[in-house]
């Protein structure tokens, strides 16, 4: 076991070291952001001794091999447009971040579970139909599409819910439920395929054929057999969500990580994006190692792969 868990965290840091390296060669892409940070008409001489300040007159090989020195050590610089440390002002947006992402993963399972076993349970009637309909629709239709009709039909038309920002559980109404779309579909059409195979079982059959009412032959023992890996699905999707509510934050003004790192890509404030990369690098390779463990506590099998 201390074997396996060695080679997890050792897989887990190559992640994290492959994920900030490939980010910091493709923001420097976008261009030199002192000319962001200077009027206009700056003077040439100014230019490079604000570029010399910053360290961005060095190599770019050296630049990187500073960020990494200084990023092992939790040092991912102050951010330039206002001068804070850039990994405290990324965790002061996480816990917005994580309301959001729970919420909608919160939303998934109490809208998605019901869907699937419905599903599976009238499979091939209307309610089957419709029950996939809904997850294709779901995982087909982009997240800022529909945050925008969203905003438009229920804060625009009905003006029953704001439009974005943040304070109050009703600004979390529309940028849940959009966040949370393609995990209903998602989480929906596992449990149907899920509860499929499970009521095609012998314990399935014998329990109907005794007389056991259908609700208690779903809830008791079919759901409950299925719900492993719906558990395990569940739990991975954390780090989707986390990762896939740039767009919906940047969308209703959500004060998460995800629209601090839109900002900061496009004013190419670079030790900001490095850090919130870095976090949601971290916390998505923490979900999947946890996930590893419990495979291996619960299958020895998997620790010899």
């Amino acid at each position: 076991m201390l074997e396996f868990v060695i080679k997890r965290t050792a897989q887990m840091l190559v992640v994290i070291f492959l994920a900030l390296t490939v980010v910091f060669f493709l923001i420097r892409l976008s261009g030199d952001p002192t000319a962001l940070f200077l009027p206009p008409d700056a003077p040439r001489e100014q230019l490079d001794k604000y570029r010399e300040l910053l360290g961005f007159d060095q190599p770019l090989i050296i630049q990187y091999k500073d960020f990494m020195i200084n990023a092992v050590q939790g040092d991912f610089g102050d951010s330039l447009r206002t001068r804070e440390d850039a990994l405290s002002v990324v965790l002061d947006r996480l816990p917005a971040t994580f309301q959001l992402a729970l919420s909608a993963l919160v939303v998934s399972i109490v809208i998605a579970i019901p869907i699937g076993v419905l599903s599976a349970y009238k499979r091939n009637t209307i309610f089957d139909r419709i029950g996939v309909a809904l997850t294709v629709l779901g995982q087909a239709v982009p997240s800022f599409w529909l945050g925008l009709i969203l905003i438009y039909f229920f804060a625009a038309t009905l003006n029953i819910l704001p439009s974005g920002g943040g304070g109050s559980p009703l600004h979390m109404v529309l940028p849940t439920l959009t966040l949370a779309a393609y995990s209903v579909a998602r989480f929906a059409r596992f449990t149907r395929s899920t509860m499929l195979d499970v009521l095609r079982k012998d314990y399935i059959r014998t329990a109907r054929a005794s007389g056991v009412p259908m609700i208690k032959v779903l809830s008791k023992y079919a759901l409950k057999n299925s719900l492993i890996p719906i558990i395990t699905l569940v739990a991975l999707d954390l780090g989707v969500l986390l990762g896939g509510a740039v767009i919906t934050e940047v969308v209703f003004s959500w004060p998460g990580i995800g629209r601090l790192l839109m900002q900061s890509l496009l004013n190419r404030d670079f030790p900001i994006v490095l850090a919130g990369v870095f976090l949601i690098a971290v916390i998505y390779s923490v979900i999947n190692f946890i996930a590893d463990l419990l495979y291996a506590y619960v299958n020895p099998q998997i620790r010899v792969k």
